[in-house]
């Protein structure tokens, strides 16, 4: 495929923590994440891509006690009104692409997950959803990343939701992405136990042994793990975890699934899932699979999203709009693709490859 090269990419990035790349990379390299050498030798780059950070949105629940960890502005930016801080995001992401004299910009979500939304998220046109951006209502509050997403299309650069968070997902932001020509692909990155959970189910469903039960027990000890602690934030990562296995499963009455997620500090990026399945074969003969997974969310993370961005980048320049569904393998709830199955997934990739390639 005509990707770009990653060493072509030019590093920004908008950040609601106070720090630098350098200290977050020297504790992952003590961590035995990335080689501590490496993260030395590029230590005038991390202080350059530092120089390209810009304070983020911060989206919190009101009354969450912001401390120190937070940039200055990035509290302030929070109680501004949403259209102020949709031209705010604008600004900063057309400077950025002035300043860093690229020919194309594609913005990612990496942030922590936001808290569940109920009602008022719907926003099924884009009329709608921009009369929300002029309400004054606090029932009509817009998630940041939501913020992001509208601010990145009404710039014409697209846009990559690798969170559970609501980002692009309203059909609004379709309707925009398409009326403004760019692509956008989500959401919430499958990197360890789902990815699993998408190529295990298949093959219970199709050799017909039964699935009873499937817990899921996971452990987390980063950034996102102690977000998680929020039971409101932990109730979006949830549901998109055990949305996938209810899909290629079938959604019956007698069929128990359940995910737990608990807060590990001590396991820093480094993150564990155990899955007990328990199954019935022939003449109902009970059985059981259990499996543990064990990795660093980063490095099972961060070549997706680079991927992401180079699939990203060309889908802009072969003129594609709207939901890049040829990215579903990416995902755990791919926008605009209700197929699970991680194998079908990733033929409509390869189909995808061919096709550009031809």
């Amino acid at each position: 495929m005509p990707l770009v090269s990653p060493a072509s990419f030019v590093l920004g990035g908008a950040e609601v923590r106070r720090g630098n790349l350098f200290d977050a990379a020297m504790r992952m390299a003590a961590e035995g994440v990335i080689p501590a050498g490496i993260v030395q030798s590029e230590r005038a780059e991390l202080s350059a891509i530092d120089r390209r950070i810009v304070p983020g949105i911060l989206d919190a629940p009101d009354g969450d006690p912001a401390g120190e960890l937070y940039e200055r502005e990035s509290l302030k930016l929070r109680s501004s009104s949403a259209l102020e801080v949709v031209a705010v995001i604008r600004q900063k992401l057309l400077e950025f692409k002035k300043m860093a004299r690229v020919s194309d910009v594609v913005v990612v979500n990496l942030a922590s997950t936001e808290a569940a939304r109920t009602g008022g998220v719907g926003w099924a046109t884009l009329q709608q959803f921009e009369r929300a951006l002029e309400s004054k209502s606090k029932n009509t509050k817009i998630p940041a990343s939501t913020l992001y997403a509208y601010a990145a299309i009404g710039c014409g650069f697209a846009y990559i939701n690798f969170t559970p968070s609501l980002g692009a997902r309203p059909p609004a932001l379709e309707e925009f992405a398409k009326k403004n020509g760019v692509p956008h692909a989500g959401c919430d990155g499958k990197t360890g136990e789902t990815l699993m959970k998408t190529v295990l189910a298949p093959l219970f469903r199709d050799r017909n042994l039964k699935v009873l039960g499937w817990e899921g027990y996971n452990m987390l000890g980063n950034s996102d793990g102690r977000t998680l602690v929020d039971p409101a934030h932990k109730a979006a990562k949830i549901a998109n975890k055990d949305r996938a296995l209810r899909q290629l499963l079938g959604e019956r009455p007698d069929l128990h699934t359940r995910v737990s997620i608990d807060y590990v500090p001590s396991l820093g990026d480094w993150k564990t899932a155990w899955d007990f399945i328990h199954f019935a074969g022939f003449f109902g003969t009970r059985m059981t699979l259990q499996f543990t997974w064990g990795g660093s969310d980063s490095a099972l993370a961060a070549p997706l999203v680079i991927d992401l961005i180079r699939l990203a980048e060309l889908s802009h320049r072969r003129g594609e709009s709207g939901a890049m569904k040829h990215a579903a393998p990416f995902f755990k709830s791919p926008l605009g693709v209700p197929e699970h199955d991680f194998h079908k997934q990733n033929q409509m990739l390869q189909e995808y490859a061919k096709s550009v390639s031809l």
